[in-house]
């Protein structure tokens, strides 16, 4: 494996979010991670959520050179982020490799814009539930964790790319704690790359959006918060409710629930939801939505 190559591949993200941006409250005006080089022209992988809503985006490369972007497509989906070099970044483009044909202990290598790299292993490939209503039926956790992970490039032996950098988690095994990386498969990638290049999103119907925070706890989706605004808190979902069905179906977990609330038609179906609250249960009628309808579309270029 030719790190330095790797390292010029990965390049410095910067992004500016408007104050009022819908995600400026949870996500922050200045977002600062890394992405990856995959085609020569300057286009960029990230995770999204470095540049969602993004007003700016700046990319340095390994030498300290810095070059203007624009913000293409972030898929709600997937998590992946594009972003376009609107000069020439002069670095060499990184080759897509499978992530399914990666296996738990394997070697790889994630490297962030900044030069920082961490050799680590796959520690896991299994399913993942975010309390942002998010789901990946098979992410790649690895370990040791990099300190710098947000759009951070993970690389396989041949040097090809197998995924991008999402989350810092902790595993628990055999009493000790440890610090692991999730990351987004590039296998999700290539199914809907010409439809973020031509149309800045994918092309099938939406899926119905709540703007709930949940957390599994015992099985049970309990709710952290809800987005101001959102179809959640125009129904009245409360924090520390207890989601215990959809449309008279039992909620098993936090993956259930998504999967239920997902498949309860097109954004904007009505969606009942039984709660328990204060011991206490209520029905709810949360008229879901388009996530995308609530925040900004990158600026024309």
């Amino acid at each position: 494996m030719d790190i330095d190559r790797i390292l010029r591949s990965v390049v410095a993200v910067r992004s500016s979010i408007p104050e009022d941006a819908f995600t400026a409250t949870t996500l922050g005006t200045r977002r600062e991670g890394s992405g990856v080089v995959i085609r020569e022209d300057g286009l960029v992988l990230t995770i999204g959520y470095l540049i969602t809503e993004a007003e700016e985006v700046w990319l340095t490369r390994n030498d300290g050179r810095i070059v203007p972007a624009h913000a293409l497509a972030y898929d709600q989906e997937t998590g992946f982020g594009l972003v376009q070099a609107l000069g020439s970044l002069g670095v060499p483009a990184i080759s897509l490799g499978q992530a399914s044909r990666a296996e738990v202990g394997d070697p790889v290598v994630i490297a962030d814009g900044i030069g920082q790299f961490v050799e680590a292993n796959i520690v896991a490939k299994q399913e993942f539930a975010g309390y942002w209503e998010y789901l990946l039926d098979e992410a790649i956790f690895i370990a040791p964790a990099h300190p710098s992970w947000g759009g951070a490039a993970l690389v396989g032996e041949d040097g090809r790319l197998l995924g991008v950098g999402s989350l810092r988690l902790q595993m628990s095994q055999n009493g000790e704690v440890a610090d692991i990386n999730m990351v987004v498969p590039i296998d999700l990638l290539p199914p809907i790359l010409d439809d973020l290049l031509t149309r800045g999103r994918v092309n099938r119907p939406p899926r119905p959006w709540l703007g709930a925070f949940s957390a599994e706890s015992n099985g049970e989706v309990v709710v952290m918060s809800v987005a101001e605004g959102s179809p959640a808190a125009e129904a009245g979902l409360r924090q520390g409710d207890v989601i215990s069905e959809i449309r008279d179906r039992e909620v098993d977990g936090l993956a259930d629930f998504y999967r239920k609330v997902w498949g309860s038609g097109p954004a904007g179906a009505e969606i009942p939801l039984r709660v328990l609250r204060n011991g206490r249960e209520a029905w709810l009628r949360v008229k879901s939505a388009d996530r995308n309808s609530f925040l900004r579309r990158p600026p024309l270029q």
